[in-house]
């Protein structure tokens, strides 16, 4: 017989990098939270890259601690390495990749989450949902020990039935050689979800002294770093290097030799992998033409001797993979400390949620994170604040609060989940936004602070400097258009800068418009005002050289947006929908689209399809105001 162990506004299963967010996030806006999690020492793990940030993902965590989460101020406190990617390129892709300190990130995230009022952080396993009249109102841990609360948030991240795979060695765990959680996957199906069966992978850690860094290539951090949140001013963290080198001839031959020991051609893999991020053996076999593949070597932590081997995700035999390590340069005398391993796991299929994470079948219960299909620990934190706010939303009796295509990545990534699904392991992509220039890593605080200001997640003074920042970027910008200057002022950094000069007295904005001329060029003449760090800097310049494609991209949101105010009623029946083509009314009834914006982006259903189902709600909400008068 079970006990009544506690009641909670809302619980959060799991404490990754979704949980940490979803717990933290009820909690600071005063919900009586848990945290339940089957070991208290893998708290914010990082069981793969000991790495946050990236393309598209690094935009993720700067709109997480835009809306007030923790993953900006965590890293920033534990980075071993902060470089900018992609800074040969435009700002729509440049990205803030850290290396962490794998041990202290999750001790640092531990602490705040101990420190927390109104959140509850316990060790345990929950193996049953309790649901009552379709609202799910608490869970059982394998102890017996029941909790009910008025919201659940279930973040397990890929312990559901978790099976690790190396070569023909195979055994039931989570990530880690953590315990898997089994009864919980039951008590899902068991409550009307659909569950997937994916798979993802990790690589060899090996050891410090053997390896052989004359033989690679050095990777420094950036002299001057940047941070992630917009708390952080400064940081004396000591950075490490990573070191670049290449798998070789030999390393292909191995492993084309040993494909038969290999799980995910031998057919002892059931889960789909995912194909942004393919094991080392597919690499080798899908791109055949390629004579190598880079491989970095990055460290763990300070305090450790592991190094972390990213680009040799691999579930071949524990001797494979040490012959494969061992015919990259470098790496001839290289100790493995861990094997790799593929892990496979259930995920929810993510068309089975609401934009806002709640689950359609079950009020009441939210899911984020890897149980929703996606990779990475980024994609997760940011569904894991969504959740959490809109689980503390619902116990509170407010709207939930739904990111925009054209607000933010997070807003993509779960649009992306819950109206198209994924049949893969989903990872976050610049690529994937329409708006992308629009949702640059620069301008995460203008596009959601006042948002997590307006959720209660942001404090009074900072968002009073946030304010002043957005007012001092905005009268920066009429300063530079009202400010002249003449040729002979300005002549010299044009011709030094190989551009063309002027013959007549030109507005400053004018001549930041041109590629070559940056904001840095004009500071000598343009008289730079108080206040105005690299930061504003930044934003003044991309704001005026690509106002002209900025402009275009706000018009085509704008169009969308009059497809988003286009409701879609909850109890239209898509059968009765006459003129619509049998998939479009399959899909539209699976996923019942919030909007005609959303129903569009569903796969299968054409724009004759929109037309039609147009039609029919102009009619339906006349029928529907005359009934109501």
């Amino acid at each position: 017989m079970g006990y009544l162990a506690g009641e909670f506004d809302v619980i959060v299963i799991g404490a990754g990098h979704a949980g940490c967010e979803s717990a933290l996030a009820a909690a600071r806006m005063g919900c009586e939270t848990l945290l339940l999690t089957i070991n208290l020492d893998m708290v914010a793990f990082m069981p793969c890259n000991p790495s946050i940030g990236g393309p598209a993902k690094g935009h993720v965590v700067r709109e997480i601690d835009a809306l007030g989460g923790e993953m900006g101020r965590n890293i920033d406190k534990t980075f071993i390495q902060m470089r900018m990617l992609n800074t040969g390129k435009g700002p729509a892709v440049h990205a803030l990749r850290a290396q962490a300190d794998k041990f202290l990130y999750q001790h640092y995230m531990k602490k705040t989450i101990e420190e927390t009022e109104h959140l509850t952080l316990r060790q345990g396993m929950a193996e049953e949902l309790i649901v009552e009249d379709g609202r799910c109102v608490g869970i059982v841990s394998k102890t017996g020990a029941e909790y009910r609360a008025k919201a659940i948030v279930v973040t397990t991240g890929t312990y559901l039935r978790g099976k690790i795979i190396m070569g023909e060695l195979i055994y039931e765990s989570g990530p880690n050689n953590q315990q898997p959680s089994v009864k919980l996957a039951q008590s899902l199906k068991d409550n009307g979800l659909e569950l997937v069966r994916f798979k993802t992978g990790t690589p060899p850690r090996v050891h410090r002294d053997t390896i052989d860094f004359s033989k690679t290539e050095i990777q420094p951090g950036d002299e001057n770093p940047k941070f992630f949140s917009y708390e952080t001013e400064y940081s004396d963290n000591e950075q490490l290097p990573c070191w670049l080198t290449y798998t070789s001839e030999t390393t292909h031959k191995i492993i084309n030799d040993n494909l038969h020991r290999a799980p995910m051609f031998s057919g002892v893999i059931e889960g789909t992998g995912p194909s942004y991020c393919p094991s080392i053996e597919d690499k080798i076999v899908r791109f055949a033409d390629k004579p190598k593949h880079q491989i970095f070597l990055e460290p763990e932590g300070k305090h450790t001797s592991e190094y972390y081997v990213q680009g040799l995700s691999t579930s071949m035999p524990e001797d494979v993979q040490l012959n494969i390590l061992r015919s990259i340069p470098g790496l001839e005398k290289a100790e493995i400390m861990r094997n790799g391993y593929a892990i496979e796991y259930d995920a929810v299929i993510p068309t089975q949620l609401w934009p806002s994470l709640e689950t359609k079948a079950i009020d009441g219960l939210f899911t984020a994170g890897q149980i929703n299909g996606t990779s990475g620990y980024e994609e997760a934190g940011g569904q894991g604040i969504i959740a959490g706010i809109n689980a503390a939303r619902k116990v509170q009796g407010k709207a939930p609060i739904i990111i925009g295509r054209s607000q933010g990545y997070i807003g993509v990534m779960i649009d992306d989940l819950v109206t198209k699904g994924t049949n893969d392991p989903y990872r976050l992509l610049t690529s994937r936004a329409e708006y992308r220039l629009l949702l640059r890593h620069d301008n995460a605080d203008l596009r959601l602070t006042p948002l997590g200001y307006e959720i209660g997640l942001i404090s009074e003074s900072r968002y009073a400097k946030f304010v002043k920042k957005k007012d001092l970027v905005e009268s920066e910008r009429e300063r530079l258009r009202t400010l002249k200057v003449k040729p002979e002022e300005v002549n010299p950094i044009l011709e030094a800068a190989g551009s063309a000069v002027i013959t007549q007295t030109t507005d400053v904005l004018s001549l930041l418009r041109r590629p070559e001329i940056t904001y840095a060029m004009l500071e000598p003449i343009a008289d730079i005002p108080d206040g105005l760090n690299d930061e504003m800097k930044e934003q003044v310049e991309i704001s005026v050289k690509y106002a002209g494609y900025i402009e275009k991209q706000l018009l085509q949101v704008e169009r969308l947006n009059k497809m988003e105010r286009k409701l879609i009623p909850d109890d239209i029946i898509y059968d009765e929908v006459k003129g619509l083509a049998t998939e479009a009314k399959q899909k539209l009834g699976k996923i019942r689209p919030l909007s005609i914006g959303q129903a569009s982006r569903i796969g299968g259903v054409t724009p004759a399809d929109i037309s039609i189902l147009l039609v029919y709600l102009e009619h339906y909400n006349r029928v529907t105001a005359a009934r109501g008068s």
